[in-house]
């Protein structure tokens, strides 16, 4: 398996008319020294069948890139190297930074760059993924103290004994906290893949990826939020907590903050400091996003028309709910759902 594209974030295999438009999922994958190639196979493998039609391998709704600090080939734990494909970009031009983990402790050993650019990531609030033992690189990042952290049952002390500020889980496919998400590995990384496309692309993109691969159907025994913001209904605020889910309850009949402080018991001064403080948004703009993403997964999975899809997310009309809608996915709803049925 090599690569060695060294020129753009979403490499298109150019045989056949490409639509031109932005995948609507962009991941990097940094491979640890001596990584399990079945996590990152499993993984890029359903990214590769959801983003183009049939078997061409197009990287149309879906792109990815193998990133490291030099262009030298990364050794996999059963001996297969991988050429990355380009030296570290800017962190935010990816939705997701997937870190896969291999063999310990060598996989401990990427360079303190990869270290910094993960920690970097997070800052710029870009998710990151650990595969297998890539959980292990994030902690020794630093970005899973006091947060759990899915594991594999046999590296459960290993990870206690490293890292006691990591809070493991061993009965889950994989975990989110708060942006950060762990997988234990294996062919679980088909599940993940699988949620994180059906969030971004459409659940029939992501049915696509996996009956491709002859996989029966995605494992759903995991606590993965499908709606965005799941993770603020734990952030420990009980005033976020109660808002998100009268929020998401609330979707096509949303009502002012003031009215929605006072069903709390709090202020709308007290409401908007928590939300800045757990969320970065204020709860308006938090509830904008959570009504966007649902109307986003509407026009990806049925067939109702623009207007009552607006109507169904709480915007007054269509061309409020379109002017939203291109401010946060960068074109209106009719054209973005008509790129999505051109092939």
């Amino acid at each position: 398996m090599n690569t060695n594209s060294t020129a753009s974030p979403n490499p298109r295999n150019r045989s056949g008319n490409t639509p031109e438009i932005d995948p609507d999922i962009r991941v990097a994958f940094i491979l640890s020294p001596r990584f399990t190639i079945i996590a990152f196979a499993s993984f890029v493998d359903c990214l590769r069948h959801a983003a183009d039609e049939a078997d061409q391998s197009r990287q149309i709704y879906c792109s990815w890139s193998v990133v490291a600090p030099n262009l030298e080939p990364i050794e996999a734990s059963c001996g297969i190297q991988v050429i990355p494909q380009q030296t570290f970009p800017d962190p935010t031009i990816f939705d997701y930074i997937v870190i896969v983990g291999g063999l310990l402790p060598v996989c401990l050993e990427v360079p303190e760059v990869t270290y910094d650019y993960l920690r970097a990531a997070r800052a710029c609030n870009v998710s990151v993924v650990g595969l297998c033992t890539g959980s292990f690189i994030l902690a020794k990042a630093g970005l899973l103290d006091g947060r759990k952290c899915a594991v594999h049952f046999e590296h459960r002390q290993q990870l206690v004994d490293l890292f006691p500020g990591v809070i493991p889980v061993t009965d889950r496919v994989y975990f989110n906290d708060r942006g950060i998400i762990t997988c234990p590995g294996g062919t679980a990384p088909l599940d993940l893949a699988f949620t994180l496309i059906e969030e971004h692309c459409g659940k029939a993109r992501a049915v696509k990826g996996i009956t491709s691969l002859l996989v029966d159907k995605h494992r759903a025994v995991h606590h993965m939020p499908h709606r965005p913001y799941d993770s603020l209904t734990a952030c420990g605020d009980w005033r976020v907590e109660q808002s998100v889910a009268l929020m998401q309850r609330n979707i096509s009949k949303p009502f002012g903050i003031d009215v929605l402080a006072h069903r709390l018991g709090t202020s709308a001064r007290e409401l908007n400091r928590a939300f800045e403080k757990h969320a970065g948004d204020g709860p308006a703009t938090i509830w904008r996003k959570i009504r966007l993403a649902h109307g986003h997964w509407l026009l990806l999975n049925s067939a109702r028309a623009v207007t009552q899809i607006a109507l169904e997310c709480g915007f007054a009309d269509t061309s409020h709910f379109s002017r939203w809608f291109k401010t946060t996915y960068g074109e209106g709803p009719k054209i973005f759902r008509e790129h999505r049925r051109r092939i």
